[in-house]
């Protein structure tokens, strides 16, 4: 148990980091362009951001799906 709540702890810490540094490397960014969901499109964003939360969300759920499938080896 403990293993898979640091594990969650840190895939989450490095995530949100990542975060940070994109909401800091954008700031300059003028190529806007607008997501088209199913029901409605969102705002004018920049490309940047668009890719960055798409790269951290995979990282976020991919680093999730690979902890529930972590054994701690067993003593005998």
């Amino acid at each position: 148990m403990y293993i898979k709540f640091k594990g969650i702890l840190f895939n989450t810490t490095i995530n949100i980091i990542f975060f940070f540094l994109l909401l800091i490397g954008i700031q300059n960014s003028s190529n806007k362009a607008e997501v088209d969901l199913l029901i409605d499109e969102t705002i004018a964003l920049p490309i940047s951001f668009i890719i960055g939360t798409s790269f951290i969300s995979g990282s976020l759920l991919g680093g999730f799906i690979f902890i529930n499938f972590v054994n701690p080896r067993k003593s005998l």
